[in-house]
């Protein structure tokens, strides 16, 4: 077998691997060390050591067993799995992430997001489908906050799903609007996939983050328009909310209630993505203060206690391990796979299809789409988007915009049966009655609104390019 050859039957070995059930960061790893080991062992070297040992019986027959012994142990593929691990860990991109993730989980075990989708539910209860698009804005500031999706569709299933289904909501439509939701974090800065994405592709984290706001308010105001319209249209599938939430609330008692739970969350995101967006802090600094601010509100409503604190800083570092250790994995399997000429036969292939940027970009995600089904965000990121960018500029596409796509691509995965993520996450709290095939039926408008979003951006790319170019030019 030619070397580049031994790459795609790596890279075909990793994919059938990780279809068995092996945990993924390990594996990227073992088979990078393997393989690497075979790139980069010099034979040559062994050989010609071994005929100088045939040949010469004398006092250096020592040295030159030893210096033959060490042949097999002095692989450079040993210095390349140091050197990544040191560039992860000493990468100052990455420094946002155990710092979101902080941030997110105290403030999922504040239960700040409980009096969040109160106050909403009462300031929308005139409008069609209000608990859903009380749950909907819910979901999109608490996956702002945290950025992991299985969290978001779990606590919102927990608070917000029961009351729906209380209130008569069909089963199909409340269970999509919790998933679609809960997917929000991915795409909405400060989106800890976003960061992962700079450090993946060395694109600027702040025009990321710009270049991701509108899009992402697109996608969460094209959910919000479908229900309501979807309300309007059909209103048994979204009945008026019950009596005693319709009740009379005099507007400054409203006021009292955005004030104390909406304003401070929301205050604490946009203070964090205001601060990197206008250059006023780094994403590490501006998660640091991010951090803090969720320490501050924990203890302004009295939810601060210390089990929450240890579990929250347990399961930041838990997450960010994992994030790290796969970003040591891929990068080093990336390493190896290139220098096999791995990633120029992918390059050469692709190239030699003659396709149109259109074409490419479609492929691409289309590719990624199918990803999505059985892997994780972070794992397409982090080991697969690496393989379509350098391609990008054959195609002259910006890094920016195909990130951008990327992150939308990703809002599929969670949506699409049959390995729909989100739809997993709520069965495993919703009652009984529910449905995985409901569950699963809720979704497709909402992946609709993905694909429509998706269009909009292939015919209109300035809604990405808009914000960034005028914030920080071109």
């Amino acid at each position: 077998m030619t070397d580049p050859q031994v790459a795609v039957f790596m890279l075909g070995s990793f994919i059938i691997i990780i279809m068995l059930g092996f945990p993924i960061a390990f594996t990227l790893m073992a088979m990078a060390v393997g393989f690497g080991y075979y790139a980069y062992f010099d034979a040559a070297r062994q050989w010609r050591l071994y005929d100088r040992l045939l040949e010469n019986v004398d006092a250096s027959t020592f040295d030159l067993v030893r210096e033959w012994f060490q042949g097999f142990f002095n692989n450079r593929i040993f210095d390349l799995l140091v050197n990544q691990t040191y560039g992860v860990m000493s990468n100052d991109v990455l420094t946002a992430v155990p710092l979101f993730l902080f941030m997110g989980y105290i403030v999922e075990r504040a239960n700040i997001v409980d009096r969040l989708f109160g106050t909403l539910q009462i300031a929308a209860r005139r409008i069609p489908g209000s608990m859903a698009v009380a749950a909907l804005i819910t979901c999109a500031l608490f996956a702002t906050a945290t950025g992991i999706v299985g969290a978001v569709v779990t606590l919102m299933g927990l608070l917000a799903y029961p009351a729906m289904l209380n209130a008569r909501y069909r089963i199909s439509f409340a269970s999509g609007v919790i998933c679609a939701g809960g997917t929000l974090g991915i795409l909405i800065p400060p989106s800890i996939m976003l960061i992962v994405y700079a450090a993946t592709s060395n694109v600027s984290i702040v025009r990321l983050y710009a270049g991701a706001l509108l899009p992402g308010m697109l996608l969460a105001g094209l959910y919000v328009v479908y229900v309501v319209g979807r309300a309007i249209l059909n209103p048994q599938v979204a009945p008026k909310p019950p009596k005693d939430l319709t009740q009379d609330v005099s507007v400054g008692q409203v006021v009292w209630m955005i004030i104390t739970s909406f304003l401070p969350l929301a205050v604490l995101i946009f203070s964090v993505l205001g601060a990197i967006l206008f250059g006023l802090a780094t994403p590490s600094e501006a998660a640091a203060v991010g951090a803090l601010g969720g320490l501050v509100l924990a203890v302004a409503y009295r939810a601060l206690t210390w089990d929450r604190l240890r579990e929250s800083v347990y399961l930041s570092v838990r997450t960010s391990a994992m994030v790290c250790w796969l970003f040591v994995g891929s990068w080093t399997f990336a390493s190896v796979f290139s220098y096999l000429g791995g990633e120029q036969l992918v390059s050469e292939f692709v190239t030699g299809l003659d396709l149109t940027p259109l074409q490419f970009l479609i492929l691409a995600q289309i590719i990624i789409f199918l990803l999505g089904w059985p892997l994780e965000w972070s794992e397409i990121i982090i080991i697969f988007v690496p393989i379509f960018l350098p391609l990008l500029g054959v195609f002259d596409i910006d890094p920016l915009f195909f990130g951008i796509l990327v992150a939308l691509n990703l809002q599929t995965s969670f949506l699409t049966p049959p390995m729909a993520m989100s739809a997993y996450y709520l069965k495993g709290i919703a009652p009984p009655h529910v449905r995985l095939a409901e569950i699963f039926a809720g979704c497709m408008p909402f992946l609709a609104m993905v694909f429509i979003t998706m269009f909009i951006l292939y015919v209109f790319p300035n809604i990405v390019f808009w914000l960034p170019g005028l914030v920080y030019g071109k």
